[in-house]
């Protein structure tokens, strides 16, 4: 079995399953963040008191944070009056950050699990051998009644990766790249297993970007096989019991891919699609308006790492605004003190609170119609951002820290001087 097959059929409670057939498996951790208001309303129309389990429930707030308006504000206050009726334990106020870089970093990513969140990017738990999948509101509600979901077994393509990366090049650029050329449908409703010496070479941070932006391939599941790596990270964050699953020797998949990042360039996804997809030196000179580096693609530590060493002792140009959001508040005070934040204050940035910010254009960085944005958020569909009239570009953090400083998209080997 591939490692898909190998943690349902754990949790299914059976020795084997296969693509196609349809299992109903026993939910590790269920996560919702400010929708969670929906998933409140269609659980108490199912007329159970209780949830099913208080402790495997994990409620944030991130993406409008703080409340930006009067209905926000009573939604936040609503889902906290339910945190404390329920008793659930696992509730991530509005100060922690964004919930795809709260689970790993509270425990509740762990190698085996099946994790479900009605947010579509919790692909991005696979990073760390986690059966994570995105589902709708009703579908939760289901799960805090019963702590079941069933689930139909996915075929799974395999990625294999090899080579070193170029200075400047990164994860975010080796998916764009895949999903440009599988596009956007090329692995809906499959499993895609990262794998090869580049990926055990890869931070977990790094292999975040991969499962992360899976999503937008169409993938249900992105994993990575959980190696000593993994499994020191989740001991060292949690106290829970897991019980890591591996792919077979013999596993058999559906797709088979090989890439070489040895010559792979900076890459960007152009406006409005993420699959459409070019390498930077092909639009280099397009102008920006903004610049934004954060996201639960790329607001982790080594990204702000990342930015602040293009940046430091050089400014922003006065064309653009830079917005810069750490992923939570723990990557926020460990970029504090290894002083990235003040290379971004210097450089003429503006550091906002951990969350997800204009990602969803719900609040903060918005644009007008016209404007230009280069972010390494996981989307640039029309409107995503503000005005459905202004473009997105996604790129990597060193591309949108090099493309700050000249005011136009630009490769980050060829920096402003």
């Amino acid at each position: 079995m591939t490692l898909a097959e190998k943690i349902l059929a754990r949790a299914a409670g059976r020795e084997s399953v296969k693509p196609g057939e349809v299992v109903t498996a026993k939910i590790d951790i269920a996560m919702s963040h400010e929708n969670a208001d929906v998933v409140l309303r269609a659980f108490k129309e199912i007329g159970i008191g209780k949830v099913w389990d208080p402790d495997r429930i994990v409620i944030l707030f991130d993406h409008r944070i703080p409340a930006e308006s009067e209905k926000t504000a009573a939604t936040h206050q609503r889902i906290r009056d339910f945190v404390k009726e329920q008793r659930i334990k696992h509730f991530y106020d509005l100060k922690e950050g964004i919930c795809h870089q709260i689970l790993p970093e509270h425990g509740h990513s762990r190698p085996g699990d099946v994790m479900v969140g009605t947010d579509s990017h919790t692909t991005t738990h696979g990073a760390y051998g986690t059966f994570a999948t995105g589902i709708g509101a009703t579908e939760m509600a289901g799960v805090w009644t019963t702590g079941e979901l069933w689930f139909m077994v996915p075929e799974t393509m395999k990625i294999n990766v090899s080579g070193k990366f170029r200075e400047h090049v990164s994860a975010k650029d080796l998916i764009l790249s895949i999903i440009g050329r599988i596009s956007a449908s090329g692995a809906d409703y499959r499993a895609v297993e990262f794998t090869g010496k580049t990926i055990s070479n890869m931070s977990l941070a790094s292999r975040m970007v991969l499962t992360n932006l899976s999503m937008e391939m169409g993938a249900k599941v992105a994993l990575v096989a959980p190696d000593a790596k993994t499994i020191a990270y989740v001991k060292n964050h949690t106290r829970m019991e897991f019980e890591p699953q591996l792919p077979d020797s013999d596993a058999e998949y559906i797709e088979e891919m090989d890439f070489d990042v040895s010559s792979l360039p900076s890459m960007v996804a152009c406006p409005h699609t993420v699959d459409n997809v070019k390498a930077v030196a092909d639009i280099a000179g397009t102008r920006i308006d903004q610049a934004l580096i954060g996201s639960c693609t790329n607001g982790r530590l080594e990204d702000l790492a990342t930015a602040s060493r293009i940046l430091e002792g050089k400014k922003v140009s006065q064309d653009v605004r830079l917005l810069v959001i750490p992923a939570s508040r723990r990557v926020y005070l460990e970029a504090m003190q290894k002083g990235y934040i003040e290379i971004f204050i210097r450089a003429g940035g503006l550091v906002l609170n951990p969350g997800c910010g204009p990602c969803l254009g719900a609040h903060q960085g918005l644009m007008a119609p016209g404007e230009v944005c280069i972010s390494t958020t996981n989307r640039n569909f029309k409107g995503r951002m503000g005005s459905s009239e202004s473009f997105i570009y996604l790129a990597s953090p060193a591309t949108v820290a090099a493309s700050a400083l000249t005011g136009v998209i630009t490769a980050p080997d060829m920096p402003a001087p």
